[in-house]
């Protein structure tokens, strides 16, 4: 009973995390589609955007030199990189970890 309570709870985790990350990953591509036009800083939509990404943003530029080159601010894609390999790693590692504790559950095999 209890493994399948943590197998649960493993794949909740997971779809909380791969549901924050897709938003995320929205939220960022929003922000640099509004960078090509001059959307009015005072907007709610947009100090939301940009106070939400900035941060994430000046990381990426200050950690990773050749980030922005002619005129060109590459961050929000690195962010896109990192988002979807975040995705992959780490969602789908938690969802193969419940799988495999279900799986040892129904098996009656001990979790290791």
């Amino acid at each position: 009973m209890g493994t399948v309570v943590l197998s649960n709870l493993i794949r909740a985790i997971a779809e909380v995390l791969s549901s924050l990350l897709t938003i995320y990953l929205w939220i960022v591509i929003i922000a640099a589609l509004l960078t090509w036009v001059s959307p009015d800083p005072r907007n709610p939509i947009v100090r939301f955007l940009y106070s939400v990404t900035e941060p994430l943003f000046q990381q990426v530029r200050r950690r990773v030199p050749f980030v922005y080159a002619a005129s060109i601010d590459f961050s929000p894609l690195v962010v896109i990189l990192a988002i979807l390999f975040l995705q992959i790693a780490v969602v789908q590692t938690l969802r193969e970890l419940a799988f495999r504790i279900s799986m040892a559950a129904v098996a009656g095999l001990p979790v290791a």
